[in-house]
């Protein structure tokens, strides 16, 4: 996900990547310590609603990336795979077990939402196996090593991409009654909130976005050309999505989480336009600034980053409850939640770095150094 060679970098995916990182901070914030009316009922809220569907920019990303990565064998897939999804799950065990044994369960408010109960094994196993990006992403790298290995044309990712979309929502909740199997099942079909980001239809973003990758190489590289063919392949898929929304938005677009045909494309339809607007707006400004360099930092780091922020988060509901405030409160949370988070991983960066298992090419100062200078002249 996060290995691109340095003579292949897009700026834009950089830019899209890094912004979906910070968004989603805020996204999660926002979820967790907003009340239920600060999340439907406030300016805030609507506007971070909205934004957050702008965060699947990181998956379209994840498929573009994937093509331009240097692991491209089959065996160095699975591997990055069985990684994502160790990760994955690691992150449940720091974000809900370890709080468990540490203040004694979890917050009582926050498992009413799920309708369990604290302090059980099903609770447990519940948080243990819950399904989020990584989940997806670990999949889907295996499928997309199963492509690479048999074709190179760039058109099967996208057949694939829209076949998955096509059947999603009609096996939305299939099961085949084996326990274990059903849990597979959910991985890739589920229709409830134990998996946030099931296969079927998420993982036709990242398809997608190999579909784009491969196209993008088939360009030779000139970014020019491939974001106005991102902008038609875009505005197509919006045309598309907009008329079966239309006829029958609850079946497309009535859960965000489960979408149906139309509402994956639509929302495929809007993250390539966002993308070619993206590429516009980093071709105005300067490559090396602050901003540029923080969001290139992020977007190096979305892996641990999410990992991070995530647990950060959910630790964060011992101090600030959970779905307890107004929009005033979860809007000064966020500088503080990204701020945070953007520090424990500088600081792992360092660790990584003084045992001398790091690279010192991910070292922050080179998005901090800009900051630093602006604060010098102030002062």
């Amino acid at each position: 996900m996060e290995t691109i060679q340095k003579k292949k970098r897009v700026l834009a995916i950089d830019f899209a990547r890094g912004s979906s990182v910070i968004l989603m901070m805020m996204v999660h914030t926002m979820l967790i310590y907003g009340t239920i009316a600060t999340q439907t009922n406030t300016v805030l809220g609507e506007i971070i609603l909205w934004l957050g569907r702008g965060t699947t920019m990181f998956l379209v990303s994840m498929g573009i990336s994937f093509v331009l990565s240097r692991r491209q064998s089959f065996l160095a897939v699975c591997k990055r795979a069985l990684y994502i999804l160790a990760i994955g799950y690691g992150m449940n065990i720091l974000k809900f077990l370890v709080p468990e044994f540490i203040f004694g369960g979890l917050p009582k408010a926050f498992i009413s939402a799920y309708g369990l109960q604290s302090g059980t094994l099903q609770t447990g196993i519940f948080f243990l196996l819950l399904g989020d990006i990584l989940q997806l992403a670990g999949i889907t790298l295996f499928i997309m090593g199963l492509i690479n290995h048999f074709s190179k044309s760039k058109y099967v990712p996208l057949i694939v991409a829209l076949l998955i979309i096509s059947v999603s929502k009609e096996l939305s909740g299939f099961r085949v009654g084996i326990t274990g199997l059903d849990y597979i099942c959910d991985l890739f079909f589920s229709n409830q909130f134990n998996v946030y980001f099931p296969v079927f239809p998420w993982s036709a973003f990242i398809l997608i976005g190999m579909f784009m990758g491969r196209w993008y190489k088939e360009l030779n590289e000139n970014q020019e050309l491939f974001f106005k063919r991102m902008l038609f392949v875009g505005l197509g898929f919006i045309a598309v999505g907009g008329i079966l929304n239309f006829s029958n938005p609850e079946y497309h677009f009535g859960d965000y989480y489960h979408l149906g045909p139309g509402g994956s494309i639509l929302l495929l339809g809007t993250n390539l336009v966002l993308y070619w607007f993206v590429n516009i707006i980093v071709h105005l400004f300067k490559e090396n600034n602050s901003v540029f360099n923080l969001l290139t930092f992020c977007s190096k780091h979305v892996t641990s980053l999410y990992v991070i922020q995530w647990v950060l988060i959910n630790w964060g509901m011992y101090v600030f409850g959970f779905w307890q405030h107004d929009q005033w409160v979860v809007l000064g949370l966020f500088p503080v939640v990204i701020a945070t988070s953007l520090s424990i991983q500088i600081a792992y960066n360092e660790i990584k770095i003084f045992l001398g298992s790091g690279s010192t090419s991910i070292r922050p100062n080179r998005f901090l150094k800009p900051v630093r200078s602006v604060l010098n002249n102030k002062n």
